[in-house]
């Protein structure tokens, strides 16, 4: 068991990794990638590098420094975070187990580019399985992804229908998928009335009564919203001290809100480090 799990290896979970190993706090860093930073590569409005620098570099650099201080990095894909009386952390190779647990995996989240989807996000279209799953009980109800996450939420969703539809657009199913209907065929669009009723691609038109999205690895705000905490505008809600509604589980960083820079990054990450080392003490005083 660890006493903080930070999910995400960029700025902000670093940061506050590096502040958790001071303060000889029990820290696993799980990152699956270098985020969006890895997509950077012009830098030169953060402090300390006189010349241009990218993204991917900042990001080797801090987790250079996190392994130079005795800090356990894994690279795994977080799939779900459960909380009982401990925080339960399931990703594509293992499971843990920790007293508290920091979100910092940025803020993206997919918005694809086909006719229809933005206008039913929120009407037809969701996010999240566990959340609204239950609103389509023993309805026709549409997975769109093809990896571990998908899979995952999948799971969810056999509680609630059996009408089930995993649709990949276009990408080849990179996990074993029994008992559910598997269309690869790419999405060119998304249709209804006042919320979504089909999904139509380059060779058929399928009606629905849900689409749920799980394409690529989960978000903060996934988990957050999986979990019961409070979104607020796709932005995940903590009070001044980094900890959201729920005991335990903080977030930092873009997931967050406020200034999309990395130097607000590092300061949440700092920020949330000490609040949760003062939370963990005054559950063990």
């Amino acid at each position: 068991m660890f006493d903080v799990i930070v999910v995400g290896g960029g700025p902000a979970g670093i940061s506050s990794a590096i502040y958790l190993k001071r303060f000889k706090l029990d820290v696993l860093v799980l990152m699956k990638d270098f985020g969006a930073l890895d997509k950077t590569d012009h830098i030169e409005n953060y402090y300390g590098f006189p010349n241009p620098v990218s993204g991917r570099q900042i990001v080797e650099n801090g987790l250079s420094q996190a392994s130079r201080l005795g800090i356990e990095i894994r690279n795994e894909e977080v799939l779900n975070i459960d909380k009982t009386e401990l925080f339960v952390i399931k990703t594509n190779r293992n499971e843990y187990e920790a007293k508290t647990v920091l979100l910092a995996t940025g803020s993206s989240r997919v918005n694809l580019r086909i006719p229809g989807f933005s206008d039913f996000v929120g009407k037809g279209i969701s996010y999240c399985a566990i959340c609204d799953g239950f609103l389509y009980r023993k309805q026709t109800i549409a997975i769109l992804g093809e990896g571990e996450f998908m899979a995952e939420e999948l799971e969810v969703l056999r509680n609630f229908s059996s009408d089930l539809y995993v649709f990949t657009n276009g990408l080849p199913l990179s996990v074993k998928v029994e008992g559910t209907k598997i269309i690869t065929d790419p999405i060119t669009g998304f249709i209804g009335d006042e919320v979504v009723n089909t999904i139509v691609t380059d060779k058929a038109s399928y009606p629905v009564n849900a689409v749920f999205v799980a394409i690529g690895t989960p978000s903060a705000t996934d988990f957050a919203l999986r979990m019961g905490a409070f979104v607020d505008n796709n932005m995940i809600a903590v009070n001044d001290k980094y900890m959201t509604n729920i005991p335990g589980l903080f977030a930092a960083g873009d997931c967050i809100g406020g200034l999309s820079q990395i130097a607000k990054a590092v300061a949440d990450g700092a920020e949330a480090a000490l609040a949760i080392n003062k939370y963990i003490h005054s559950k063990t005083s």
